[in-house]
């Protein structure tokens, strides 16, 4: 049995609570994540988890392993890297999590270049939006975009996020184009749930205007408004980094370009600055180096 691996396993589904879960993050079958578990705690002589139909917990034996276990995949990651960096050459694999927008319409390219630079290196890229545990869920990087990151983690701007209110053409013909913000109000305005639902703050010359949105149709993921957006659903606030080359091709039309929308910033958000890994010091240094210029 590949100890390390059966810890690495074994630490996925205390992380997830779930077997399935595990799997599908390791890029493995259940059945194989139940035997590595299972030769875990035979070799350690010692049931670890709890298994019902519904959750997976950990029992003391497990509450101890799981330390060891984070431990162990530490030092081993610190070796890679050190020989890695003796050699001149990173290695290992991060972890990183951005949201669903972000990585489709920039962060995935960004990737894809890093590793080219880098062939000997890894990345796994968990893409959600939601606040997690870096530490838990051994996360080195954190892509998020907020006015207010976490004050527990040290941030690191990349860029900043402005927005934009589009629509389409079609849209556009069939309702008539907003001419002030107040015009919104009569609308189908599409909104993200988890940022401005009912209510959009637009500012011209230092005055700003709130707005009361009717949103038929709100969603918690963006890409999902701009695809609602593109067949003529509405209007929908969208980050310039996302829909720049649609309004630069005609697909998409900007509703009342000269009114400004309020604007966030891209985090880099990691843990701790002690022991910082050379490679995620050098992904940082090439995200901080490509997002500079603001290439969108």
């Amino acid at each position: 049995m590949d100890r390390l691996t059966a810890m690495r396993v074994f630490t996925e589904v205390a992380a997830t609570g779930s077997f399935s879960a595990a799997a599908e993050r390791l890029d493995m079958s259940r059945a194989m994540v139940t035997r590595y578990v299972a030769e875990l705690e035979q070799w350690l002589n010692a049931r670890l988890l709890q298994r019902t139909t519904r959750s997976v917990t950990l029992t003391d034996a497990g509450e101890h392993c799981l330390r060891r276990s984070q431990q162990m995949l530490a030092l081993a990651e610190n070796i890679e890297e050190e020989t890695a960096r003796t050699e001149g050459a990173l290695r290992g694999q991060l972890r990183l999590t951005c949201s669903m927008s972000l990585s489709y319409a920039q962060l995935a390219t960004a990737i894809a270049d890093f590793l080219k630079l880098h062939p000997q290196l890894k990345i796994d890229l968990d893409v959600s939006e939601g606040p997690l545990n870096l530490v838990e869920r051994r996360i080195d990087l954190a892509i998020r975009i907020s006015s207010e990151p976490d004050p527990v983690l040290i941030s690191r701007p990349l860029a900043r996020c402005d927005s934009v209110l589009v629509a389409s053409a079609d849209y556009l013909a069939e309702h008539g184009t907003p001419q002030a913000p107040a015009d919104l109000a009569r609308h189908r305005c599409l909104s993200y749930a988890n940022f401005g639902k009912s209510i959009w703050t637009l500012t011209r010359d230092g005055v700003s205007v709130p707005v009361h949105v009717s949103s038929p149709f709100s969603a918690s993921e963006v890409t999902t408004l701009l695809r609602a957006t593109l067949v003529g659903g509405g209007i929908s606030l969208q980050p310039t980094y996302l829909v720049n080359p649609l309004l630069r091709s005609g697909e998409l039309q900007a509703v009342l370009p000269d009114w400004q929308l309020p604007s966030m910033t891209i985090h880099a958000l990691y843990p701790s600055r002690k022991h910082l890994a050379p490679a995620v010091r050098a992904l940082l240094d090439f995200l901080v180096a490509r997002f500079a210029q603001t290439p969108w």
